[in-house]
């Protein structure tokens, strides 16, 4: 891919500190992938083996519950999503739809295989800043989960501060 897309991968955090040779290696096997506003990267449940960085246009992270879908974030350039594939390996735990016409980078795990084999230490310093980024969002998770149990509890009267 094109120079630009390795200032792409730059701009990302989980891709800091990644040598020019390295993000060249990764984005040669990259998939670029576009979808037209209203059509969604993948569903919840969906077989995973990749992550995405959103190179251009908006994306909304969608679970479903009670046959509705919630908008749990919204996603701008620059940002990835995707990336609990390449970490336990299981199915996708959400949905992800284009707000409007987006394109994104798709890396997959036998891209990262390759990048371990040409340079361990590029991949291990990327796993490192992959552990950073899925800590931070389970850190802003449960802020979001402590903040909602502590409104219901203020609503239904039943707020105790309890101390340790």
């Amino acid at each position: 891919m094109e120079k630009a897309s390795i200032n792409l991968l730059k701009g990302v955090a989980l891709f800091g500190g990644l040598d020019d040779r390295a993000l060249g290696l990764l984005l040669d096997r990259a998939r670029l992938v576009s979808m037209s506003k209203g059509q969604s990267f993948f569903r919840e449940g969906d077989a995973a083996d990749s992550l995405f960085i959103l190179q251009s246009g908006r994306v909304a992270i969608l679970k479903a519950w009670h046959d509705h879908e919630y908008v749990l974030r919204r996603l701008e350039p620059r940002q990835c999503f995707g990336e609990m594939a390449l970490m336990d390996l299981g199915p996708r735990s959400a949905s992800v739809l284009a707000l409007e016409d987006s394109t994104a980078v798709e890396l997959s795990a036998g891209t990262l295989d390759e990048l371990y084999r040409a340079a361990p230490e590029q991949l291990t310093l990327l796993e490192m800043n992959l552990g950073r980024e899925v800590s931070r969002r389970l850190r802003e998770a449960n802020e979001q989960l402590f903040r909602a149990r502590v409104e219901v509890k203020v609503m239904d009267g039943e707020f105790h501060f309890y101390t340790v």
